[in-house]
């Protein structure tokens, strides 16, 4: 978040706080400005701008940001749709029963160490109906930038959001699903989201078949 924004959300706080608000109504600040060139080029700072950011609403009932974590140099990106309410109330990737599923598909299948990827989501902030274009627009700049700092050779996006929202294509998600897409210069193979696998169970030799096109893929990189 530039000062000028954050100045001017302060200030909007202040003056409803003087005049007896307790929380302020929705302001209508986008993304555009937070441009990718006015954010740091350093992950821990921009880590720090991200856990300090309120420009949706989403900021308003989250417990905690999940920024991302992970290899900053890693070849393989994995990117989600939002935070688990696991995710949320603990504030750390790979918890819960989608945290250890992923980290078996990962370890088993790839195979590498859930240290070797970088891990995030597309919005930082768990939502309570599901993340929409307007929680995604406010977030997506962060999230471009940390693909720009990370530069993977291969992104991997789990669930039809994911991949939509990231690449801006609505094709039929079973037309794309395991498919090597691209995102700017970037790879991308879209598969399952861990959820859906943990309730449909039968989908779950789909995923592994992804798996195995993505370590291909990393192996030919």
């Amino acid at each position: 978040m530039t000062k000028a924004v954050k100045n001017r959300i302060l200030y909007q706080l202040n003056f409803l706080k003087t005049i007896g608000y307790d929380y302020h109504s929705t302001i209508k600040f986008t993304n555009k400005e937070v441009s990718s060139n006015s954010l740091p080029n350093d992950m821990e700072e921009l880590k720090n701008v991200v856990e300090n950011c309120y420009l949706c609403e989403l900021s308003k009932s989250r417990k905690n940001v999940l920024f991302g974590e992970g290899n900053l140099n890693a070849s393989l990106m994995l990117i989600a749709d939002e935070p688990t309410a696991s995710e949320d109330e603990l504030k750390s990737f790979y918890v819960g029963k989608t945290g250890e599923q992923l980290v078996k598909m990962i370890e088993n299948v790839l195979p590498l160490k859930k240290e070797d990827v970088y891990i995030t989501n597309l919005v930082k902030c768990k939502s309570s109906n599901g993340i929409n274009a307007s929680a995604y627009n406010s977030c997506s700049t962060y999230l471009h930038k940390q693909i720009e700092l990370v530069e993977p050779k291969l992104i991997v996006t789990f669930g039809e959001k994911a991949y939509q929202y990231l690449c801006n294509d609505n094709t039929s998600f079973n037309k794309i699903r395991g498919q090597v897409m691209h995102f700017k210069e970037y790879q991308v193979v879209p598969t399952h989201s861990v959820s859906y696998l943990l309730r449909n169970p039968s989908s779950k030799k789909e995923a592994f078949y992804d798996m195995l096109k993505i370590k291909s893929i990393l192996e030919l990189n």
